[in-house]
């Protein structure tokens, strides 16, 4: 197992940052555009990020700790950000920094030196699901969007790179 906590938590302090630096200020066709029909578009991909934060991850995690393997979590509606209000880039990164912050200090004072990272609930898809797989998994869904992200504002370009699109593995 490569999972360790102090490392995830790393990524997970480090996601705000590396999105507000990317993002901020960029003209809006960079922030609008998308892959096509029924895809996301970077103000939407932030959106869902600050939605896990508040109704996935550390709730989640609490279920876990608290209610354990007998306790199926709610699901969770991976598109409830789309019917929530229009916000410009700076207030959804401001609002999603301040929701990790608050998620990293919820996730320090929940956990301590004897936390048993193998406790177990049951994710309503999954059957029963460890906390070291939650936790890796929010890690790696960080990463995941950041690579959306990256991924949708370089297919913007697609057309326009020429022959060079066959060098380019982000743009297939």
């Amino acid at each position: 197992m490569n999972f360790k906590i102090n490392e995830a938590i790393e990524l997970l302090e480090r996601t705000p940052e590396t999105l507000s630096s990317l993002l901020t200020g960029l003209s809006p066709d960079w922030l609008t555009c998308n892959e096509g029909s029924g895809t996301w578009n970077t103000l939407e991909v932030v959106a869902h990020l600050i939605e896990g934060e508040k109704v996935n991850w550390i709730p989640r995690m609490n279920m876990i700790l608290t209610k354990g393997e007998d306790y199926t979590f709610p699901p969770f509606d991976r598109f409830a950000h789309l019917s929530k209000s229009e916000k410009n880039i700076e207030q959804l990164l401001m609002e999603f920094k301040q929701c990790r912050e608050e998620s990293l200090i919820k996730l320090r004072n929940q956990l301590s030196s004897v936390t048993d990272f193998e406790q177990t609930a049951r994710h309503p898809e999954f059957g029963p699901v460890r906390l070291r797989e939650l936790l890796s998994t929010w890690a790696v869904h960080d990463l995941t969007h950041i690579s959306q992200i990256t991924r949708i504002m370089a297919k913007r370009y697609k057309e326009d790179v020429g022959p060079w699109q066959a060098y380019l593995s982000i743009l297939k």
